[in-house]
């Protein structure tokens, strides 16, 4: 059910826009207030998929209304309505983020028209948003540990500014997580994080991939192509394994870097991007930047901020939570009851050699639990969890 609030002081005009909606659907639920004072106390108690609002009112106008709901119901949809309607009216409370304005007397099909589009906004950000903590729970930083909040405190520092990072260490290790916290704390967080593995990437391909290309500029371009910088422009752009990345490659960074601008390949046409870059890998970069194989100034640029992902071994007090993470995220995926690990268990998996990190330890812990007992016992350990 939908629930639409009419906020009219003439009340001959409410009952037919209530009744011209109502009609239109039986899932939708029409309330109405006389004025915008009773029009914000019923926003206040409740959340309404739509409001209509006219502009001339006593008490509170339109306009006040608009502002008012945009503070603090900001992702509900709002349709103006007005009999002295004018276009400075309608770009201002458009600007102020109404969905649409109408003229009274409205159309009946523009009106219906209206609603139907609004409410399917309002549909889209609810799923949004749920999509988007489902993502976050995807990428959750679990452990307690001194070097896991050493972490958490830089990135709350840093997230908020545009100020580019650097992460390392050990394949497994989560440097993944570091990038997306950083980005979902930022003020870019609703525009998209784009990621690109460099080291998945052929070295005659990368710079197609990071920059775009241009028909005919190289074989099998069909057609003009935007690349990653474009994609994620407003938002953050996540480089792994950029220690894999090309020389040539390299340079064409650092030229976006420096002047916010790049080239597709095959043209020398400027195109401006705003985008943070993060970057991670798992390469010692001064030793690359020694032998030849990596650039210092990109370096330079790219470190404005260094945080280093701890092994799973440095970290060993925080396996027993990271165990009850992975046991419950397991059932979850396969729709069973979490197992229990043993203090045993617990133990035995602490004095591991996790060489592999994280990524080890979440696929044993799968192992455990698929061929261990209803409670995983120190002997499940011994016996399925062996590398």
């Amino acid at each position: 059910m939908s629930k639409i609030l009419i906020i009219e002081d003439e009340a001959a005009i409410r009952r037919v826009l209530k009744k011209i909606i109502s009609e239109e659907s039986n899932t939708y639920v029409v309330e109405e207030a006389e004025d915008g004072l009773e029009g914000m106390e019923k926003i206040k108690d409740n959340d309404y998929d739509l409001v209509l609002c006219d502009i001339k009112m006593p008490k509170m106008d339109g306009v006040e209304v608009l502002e008012k709901i945009k503070k603090i119901k900001p992702e509900t949809p709002v349709v103006m309505i007005s009999g002295h309607g004018d276009l400075d009216t309608a770009v201002n409370t458009m600007r102020l983020g109404a969905f649409d304005y109408i003229s009274k007397p409205p159309d009946l099909n523009r009106l219906l028209n209206t609603v139907r589009n609004a409410l399917d906004k309002k549909e889209l950000v609810v799923e949004n948003k749920r999509l988007k903590k489902k993502v976050s729970k995807n990428y959750e930083m679990i452990g307690e540990s001194e070097a896991i909040a050493h972490i958490k405190e830089i990135i709350e520092k840093v997230a908020a500014t545009d100020a580019r990072v650097l992460i390392t260490g050990g394949n497994g290790t989560g440097k993944e997580l570091v990038a997306h916290w950083l980005h979902e704390k930022s003020e870019r967080a609703k525009a998209p994080m784009i990621e690109v593995n460099c080291a998945a990437i052929p070295s005659e391909l990368i710079e197609s991939e990071l920059f775009g290309h241009v028909k005919g500029s190289f074989t099998g371009a069909n057609k003009d192509r935007a690349g990653k910088f474009e994609a994620a422009n407003g938002g953050t752009i996540f480089l792994d394994e950029i220690g894999d990345m090309s020389l040539s490659a390299q340079a064409k960074v650092l030229r976006a870097l420096q002047e916010n601008r790049i080239q597709r390949v095959g043209s020398d046409k400027d195109i401006k991007v705003n985008v943070r870059v993060v970057a991670a890998t798992n390469k010692d970069l001064k030793k690359e930047i020694a032998e030849g194989r990596f650039r210092e100034d990109l370096y330079h640029r790219l470190a404005v901020i260094l945080i280093k992902v701890p092994a799973l071994n440095d970290r060993r007090e925080d396996i027993p939570l990271l165990v009850n993470f992975f046991a419950k995220k397991i059932a979850q995926e396969q729709g069973t009851a979490q197992k229990e690990f043993s203090e045993e268990a617990i133990k035995l998996l602490q004095g591991y050699n996790w060489t592999g990190n994280i990524r080890e330890l979440r696929n044993v812990v799968e192992r455990l639990i698929i061929l261990g007992g209803k409670i995983v016992s120190g002997g499940d350990v011994t016996m399925f969890a062996s590398k």
